[in-house]
C-alpha cells in the first residue's frame, strides 16, 4: 500500500461523514462511506437493501436469516450477512488502498489499514450537541433524537468491537481525535490536511 489514505471513525451526529466528504472534495481525492455498500452489492450481485440492513452492525447472537448462498461457508455452516458484508468491504478497502488516495468513513478501516501512509481520525462531540444536530438534520423531536443517537452509537460500538476485538473509544487507536463542537468544519479540514501532510 503506497497511497495516501485517511480513515474517519465517528460518533453519530458528530458530522464525521460531512467532514470527511468535504475533506475529500477539497483534497481532490476519493470518498467512500455508503459507497462501500453499493460496491459490495455490485461485486457479489447481492440486493443493496440486504447489505444496507446489516451495514455497520454486529451479527445477532440469537440467529439470523439465510438470504443468500454467500452465507453458506466452505464447511457448510451458515454465516451471518454482517460477516459476509464485512469480508467483502475489507477486500474493497484493501483494494482501494492500493489504487487511489481517498477518505474512508467507518467500516473498521482504521483497523484494516495499518500502513505508514494512513492517517486515522476519530470525530466526536458532546452528547447534547449531537442530539441537537440530529434534531435539525432529521427534523426529529428531542426524545426521538436522543434515542436515535444512543442506538446508533451502541450499534457502531458493538460492530467495531466485534470485528476488531478493540475498544471503539480507545483513542490510542487513532492518530488524531477531534471534538467537532470546538472547531468550524473548515478548521477541522485544515487540521486534518496538515496532519496528513506531516504523516
Amino acid at each position: 500500500m503506497n497511497k495516501r489514505i485517511i480513515t474517519i471513525n465517528r460518533m453519530y451526529g458528530s458530522n464525521g461523514r460531512i467532514i470527511g466528504k468535504a475533506l475529500a472534495n477539497e483534497m481532490g481525492i476519493g470518498f467512500y462511506d455508503r459507497e462501500l455498500i453499493e460496491m459490495a452489492s455490485n461485486k457479489k450481485n447481492v440486493p443493496l437493501d440486504q447489505f444496507a440492513e446489516v451495514d455497520e452492525k454486529r451479527p445477532s447472537p440469537w440467529g439470523f436469516p439465510i438470504d443468500n448462498e454467500l452465507q453458506i461457508g466452505v464447511d457448510r455452516y451458515p454465516i451471518p450477512m454482517n460477516d459476509v458484508l464485512f469480508g467483502i468491504q475489507r477486500e474493497i478497502i484493501l483494494s482501494l488502498s492500493d489504487r487511489e488516495d481517498c477518505v474512508i468513513v467507518g467500516r473498521c478501516a482504521n483497523h484494516i489499514l495499518t500502513g505508514d501512509n494512513t492517517l486515522h481520525i476519530f470525530i466526536y462531540a458532546p452528547f447534547e450537541t449531537r442530539v441537537k444536530t440530529i434534531m435539525e438534520r432529521l427534523d426529529r423531536e428531542e426524545k426521538s433524537a436522543r434515542k436515535l443517537v444512543k442506538r446508533m452509537d451502541k450499534e457502531r460500538r458493538a460492530y467495531y468491537e466485534f470485528f476488531t476485538d478493540q475498544k471503539w473509544m480507545d483513542m490510542g487507536q487513532y492518530d488524531l481525535c477531534i471534538d467537532s463542537s470546538k472547531f468550524s468544519q473548515e478548521a477541522i479540514i485544515q487540521i486534518i490536511k496538515e496532519a496528513a501532510a506531516k504523516k
